[in-house]
């Protein structure tokens, strides 16, 4: 049976395609401080004199992860979080700016009194959108003066976003905790013969509580 020869062209170009599937599915970020106390940040390795050196990497796999070097070094060294409330004409156009200057960010929403003492927490102040690069805070809608921070951060002038890119939903600015599970199994089946003691009833409400019942 005659065998058919691959052409060495052929063989080349698989050979590339392989290569820049693997680069893409793990790419490395590095992190390390010069000589003159400069903090770089990048996709390509420090030289060899430096020492001491933090690596990250990125999973091809997460649509966030695919951010090109500028842009992720950026994320990483001054992250932004943007705080909104329903109903907030400037918040929502902050949103918008930041989506179309393709800056990733994370969000957290004032509803509960719990939220507005974690904005207060923050900010010293409750006013809203609130702005936050890395540790400097921003109050207020000013684009200007947004984008000259960004700008200050790293975050390029242009939108450098992947396609598949997606901003996480915005979340609580205060949590609630998760409750804490009830262990009376355990309990039970040390005393099984023990019957469960009622609780008192509460206290009949005073005036001075405030409440009627």
């Amino acid at each position: 049976m005659k065998r058919q020869s691959i052409n060495p062209a052929l063989k080349v170009s698989f050979l590339l395609i392989s290569l820049l599937m693997a680069a893409s599915a793990q790419a490395q970020l590095y992190k390390w401080v010069g000589p003159d106390g400069k903090v770089t940040y990048s996709d390509v390795p420090p030289p060899s004199s430096i020492k001491q050196v933090q690596s990250k990497s990125y999973d091809g796999g997460s649509p966030a992860s695919n951010l090109p070097p500028e842009l992720a070094a950026a994320v990483a060294k001054n992250p932004v979080t943007l705080y909104t409330a329903a109903n907030c004409t400037p918040c929502n156009e902050g949103r918008v700016f930041l989506k179309g200057n393709g800056i990733p960010f994370s969000e957290k929403t004032i509803k509960t009194p719990e939220d507005a003492d974690k904005l207060k927490q923050v900010s010293g102040d409750t006013q809203l959108p609130l702005l936050v690069i890395s540790n400097v805070k921003f109050r207020g809608l000013d684009t200007s003066e947004w984008r000259a921070a960004l700008s200050k951060a790293g975050y390029p002038e242009t939108d450098q976003l992947p396609k598949d890119y997606r901003y996480a939903a915005a979340e609580s600015a205060a949590p609630a905790p998760a409750p804490a599970a009830k262990n009376d199994t355990a309990e039970d089946n040390a005393t099984p013969n023990r019957k469960k003691r009622k609780a008192p009833p509460p206290p009949p409400a005073s005036a001075e509580s405030g409440f009627r019942f």
